[in-house]
């Protein structure tokens, strides 16, 4: 059995998590905090990052979201998610790694740092720097709207992708912490209601990250 080393809310995590469920893979989850820097998980990965996938029966490690998802693309055959023409799959992992990079560190993180690592650290958020993490998802929400209103049914085309894992496993994030202002994006907000309709989708809804509830009520609903 795989086992996964995550917490709630790491974003690469999710995306691992929704393409596992997806294509049916069974693991279990291992929490773990990496900014604890626990011995025995820096063993593990050295980076102290994660998600890391092991299934000790073959003394096998993964390490690194994309790396793990290539990895069950090639190795499971179900719900195929990197697909299409050579330019397809390129246009594929132009998108993952836009999300991965982009909208990670100019959106994601910070809204993190001030509303998950401070609560933690019981401190209260730096409201300007609150105010630009939040304006920076809308401003990666926009390219999502764009997307998808140019004649693609999904991210990346007219096929549900491991882009699209990759943007909502950063976009639910985003809403876990209340950063989405879904009223001026429609598009990104019906194509979300989809993913979160999605039988993958719906454990991480469920999760909750420890003394961070959910900044929304509509968090795990469908029809928000």
């Amino acid at each position: 059995m795989w086992r996964l080393f995550q917490f709630p809310l790491c974003p690469f995590s999710r995306k691992v998590r929704l393409l596992l469920g997806e294509k049916g893979v069974g693991y279990e989850l291992e929490p773990e905090l990496p900014w604890e820097r626990r011995d025995e998980f820096v063993d593990i990965n050295p980076a102290g990052q994660t998600p890391v996938m092991i299934e000790t029966q073959r003394d096998l490690r993964l390490i690194d979201s994309q790396a793990i998802c290539e990895y069950f693309e090639e190795t499971v055959a179900a719900a195929p998610m990197i697909t299409g023409s050579a330019e397809s799959r390129a246009e594929i992992r132009r998108l993952v790694a836009y999300f991965d990079q982009r909208l990670y560190a100019e959106a994601i993180a910070p809204l993190m740092r001030e509303r998950m690592t401070r609560r933690l650290d019981r401190q209260s958020p730096d409201s300007g720097a609150l105010r630009d993490a939040m304006r920076q998802v809308g401003a990666h929400l926009d390219y999502i709207d764009y997307l998808l209103d140019h004649n693609r049914r999904w991210i990346a085309g007219p096929a549900l992708s491991l882009a699209d894992l990759a943007a909502a496993a950063h976009i639910s994030v985003a809403d876990y912490l209340g950063g989405c202002a879904w009223a001026d994006h429609q598009s990104a907000r019906d194509w979300y209601a989809g993913l979160k309709s999605r039988p993958s989708f719906r454990p991480l809804l469920a999760e909750r990250m420890p003394m961070v509830p959910p900044y929304v009520a509509h968090y795990d609903k469908v029809d928000f």
